[in-house]
């Protein structure tokens, strides 16, 4: 991967099989790898000694382009556990290459927020959302993100209710999951900077690991919610 210039470790790899359960179509006979999750990288061993101090991951996945019987390849999705201060753990993106769409969906479902997003644009994921990206392009999607080290991301939701609220088709439409009796409308988010954090489209994700602050926000959100309550305004 031309992309990042480090060394890669065996990605976790998932598959048709793995994503079954979250599928539109689970009936689908397609089969082999979707996505590829590199986790904990670092460029230096001095970087990975600042990660883990922070208490905080840097990962790239790699999401393949193309559709799995009509829905087109996305992550499994999950929500995030709670942290010590009370809000769940937040995380942010960054598109390194390709275009991604964020699907994002409160817990309680008054909220579901679709990002689009390119190359260079970062997506903060607020306390309280769950998380689906989806590769809607004709080109491999690769995303970076910064994640706290302290938690395991909680997959039980979306497996339960075979996926997020909406599913994207590859003729670009939205359907609703007709296992959620209520939910919200699908509404529409551009990505913006946060430079209030530092999150912003000309200083690369990576960079961002030799600030303190960006290893408060993700392992302390509750002393950010000036950030949470505006970051998908709009």
């Amino acid at each position: 991967m031309d992309i990042w210039k480090g060394v890669l470790p065996e990605p976790e790899v998932r598959t048709v099989e793995d994503m079954r359960e979250v599928l539109a179509y689970p009936a689908c006979e397609q089969q082999g790898p979707l996505y590829y999750m590199y986790r904990d990288l670092a460029l230096t061993d001095d970087d990975h000694a600042i990660l883990r101090e922070g208490g905080i991951r840097y990962d790239i996945t790699v999401i393949t382009p193309g559709s799995v019987c009509g829905e087109f390849i996305k992550t499994k999705g999950h929500y995030h556990p709670e942290s010590p201060g009370g809000l769940s753990y937040p995380e942010v993106y960054e598109v390194l290459s390709g275009k991604a769409h964020f699907l994002l969906q409160s817990q309680d479902l008054t909220d579901v927020v679709l990002h689009p997003a390119t190359t260079g644009d970062k997506i903060l994921i607020p306390p309280g959302f769950g998380h689906v990206t989806i590769n809607p392009g004709e080109d491999p999607l690769v995303m970076a993100n910064i994640v706290s080290r302290n938690f395991e991301s909680d997959y039980a939701f979306f497996r339960a209710y075979r996926g997020a609220a909406y599913y994207e088709t590859d003729d670009g439409q939205f359907r609703k999951n007709p296992l959620y009796t209520r939910v919200a409308d699908l509404r529409f988010h551009e990505a913006v900077d946060h430079p209030e954090v530092g999150v912003v489209r000309e200083v690369p994700l990576y960079d961002l690991i030799r600030d303190p602050l960006i290893a408060d926000l993700m392992n302390s959100p509750e002393a950010f919610t000036h950030i949470w309550e505006n970051c998908l305004r709009g």
